[in-house]
């Protein structure tokens, strides 16, 4: 992973929760909210928490007496998290996954929505996160699956490396939808010290926006790959941007869309 890709600055937090939370984060946000309740934990830390949405799920899912705690590496994302409300109280945290300020056997449960994709060094972040978790703990988590199988980040993609031949943009296939296998999962697990095998899901859900330039606007403008456009064209990120919202309707429909998103579900145990 490119280190530019953790580079949530600027604008792109609240473009992020506006287009993208609603489009493909919150379905997931549901379905992993509720595996954790199913968990009953007294005590959960959440990791890469961005700007909240699986958070504002756990703190109406959880039980009151159910401590939270919150943790992103972004600055600027935590802020706008914490900005959002919540159901009752959680605890913002700034932490790195791969350095966390927390003692050994400190949570029963750590969850992380979207985030593993952006560990450097992946092992690592799952050594620590399997030290701060009680013996019997379990580890939640999703990532995206290839992008063949996300079709809006696919036409992104392809959208993009239209307008660029000769150096696409590559954020997208690059990271958050670069760990989409499971046995190389499986294997970093291991060697960050999980001696159980993950439980792992492929679980497809849909995607739904009124029109084509909300994704655009999402995935061009709220994500890293806002960087990587404005530096191969200063000045022309509107274009760019209704660029592929043309070709998201080409592929979908000028009016609302409705479309395939798919993540790999894993669960895997202290």
């Amino acid at each position: 992973m490119n280190l530019a890709d953790r580079g949530f600055t600027g604008s792109i937090p609240q473009l992020y929760e506006h287009y993208l939370v609603p489009l493909i984060f919150e379905p997931f946000a549901l379905d992993l909210a509720a595996r954790a309740a199913a968990l009953r934990p007294s005590a959960l830390l959440e990791i890469a928490a961005g700007t909240g949405v699986l958070t504002r799920h756990l703190a109406a899912e959880l039980p009151a007496q159910t401590t939270i705690v919150a943790s992103d590496l972004n600055p600027a994302m935590l802020d706008m998290a914490a900005t959002l409300a919540t159901s009752r109280a959680v605890q913002w945290r700034l932490a790195d996954a791969q350095l966390l300020p927390f003692a050994d056997a400190s949570f029963d449960l750590v969850a992380c929505q979207f985030g593993v994709m952006f560990f450097p060094d992946r092992p690592a972040a799952f050594a620590e996160i399997r030290r701060v978790l009680r013996p019997g703990g379990v580890f939640l988590f999703n990532v995206w699956d290839h992008l063949d199988s996300n079709e809006l980040a696919a036409t992104v993609t392809q959208a993009l490396a239209e307008a660029f031949p000769d150096d696409p943009p590559r954020f997208l296939a690059r990271t958050p939808h670069g760990c989409h296998d499971v046995d190389l999962l499986r294997a970093e697990l291991e060697e960050g010290g999980f001696e159980h095998p993950a439980d792992i899901i492929t679980l497809p859900l849909r995607a739904r926006a009124e029109s084509p330039s909300q994704p655009a606007l999402g995935f061009c403008q709220g994500t890293p790959l806002r960087a990587e456009i404005e530096a191969r064209a200063p000045g022309r990120l509107p274009e760019l941007t209704a660029h592929v919202a043309k070709a998201i309707g080409a592929r979908f429909g000028v009016g609302a869309l409705d479309t395939l998103i798919q993540a790999h579900i894993a669960i895997v145990g202290r």
